[in-house]
């Protein structure tokens, strides 16, 4: 699966593609991440992305040449990639919907939004508008981490255990997982429940379930 990022900050992700999870994706050969840099594409000698909006306005828009050009540059090489756009307007990013896009196996080109928003007409590229919640961030940098991160972790082979996207939070609906333990067994008066040390598999499975929680 490949990630194709469009941003004009780069460097931003160099730490947290080359980290964890995302490090083994990579040596592993389960996910590849390219950075495309929009300045590359800018207008002029000074790699103008940005303009002031028709009809006024506070803040700078990006240009939509700019986009297109890097959109088509990350297709010349993944001609058949899902373009997503990181914008408040989009689809909540929920576990069902990282599941969907996880188990799609398609390629991803991301365009990371900057300034005060971008030329409506770069929408003519895009197959889903993604949104992290109903806040607003400086640019679309981190939440395409937090798409890559999610969506990275689900590929079959990346986690460690055979089941462990299965049952963590929000895997199914809007579970949170259970509350888990591990050494030592006390710690500063504080027991782990004791049915945890039991051996008894079904009385674990029982007290798991109990003690999981559903959101709101």
């Amino acid at each position: 699966m490949k990630f194709s990022i469009i941003t004009l900050f780069p460097e931003m992700f160099d730490k947290v593609l080359s980290s964890s999870m995302m490090w083994k994706a990579q040596e592993k050969g389960l996910a590849e991440f390219e950075l495309i840099d929009l300045r590359e594409f800018g207008i002029g000698p000074r790699r103008q992305v940005d303009d002031s909006p028709y009809g006024g306005g506070d803040g700078m828009l990006m240009r939509v040449e700019p986009i297109f050009a890097a959109v088509e540059f990350a297709r010349s090489k993944s001609p058949h990639a899902k373009v997503l756009l990181m914008t408040p307007k989009g689809i909540q990013w929920k576990q069902n919907v990282v599941k969907r896009f996880a188990d799609a196996e398609d390629d991803f080109i991301i365009i990371c939004p900057h300034y005060e928003g971008y030329d409506e007409r770069i929408l003519a590229l895009v197959d889903e508008q993604i949104s992290m919640g109903q806040f607003i961030l400086t640019g679309g940098e981190l939440p395409a981490m937090m798409v890559v991160d999610s969506i990275v972790r689900l590929i079959p082979g990346v986690l460690g255990g055979e089941t462990s996207a299965e049952i963590e939070s929000f895997s199914d609906g809007d579970n949170l997982e259970y509350p888990q333990y591990t050494r030592p067994e006390e710690f500063r008066g504080v027991k782990v429940p004791a049915v945890l040390l039991s051996g008894d598999h079904g009385e674990v499975a029982r007290w798991r379930d109990e003690n999981s929680s559903r959101v709101g």
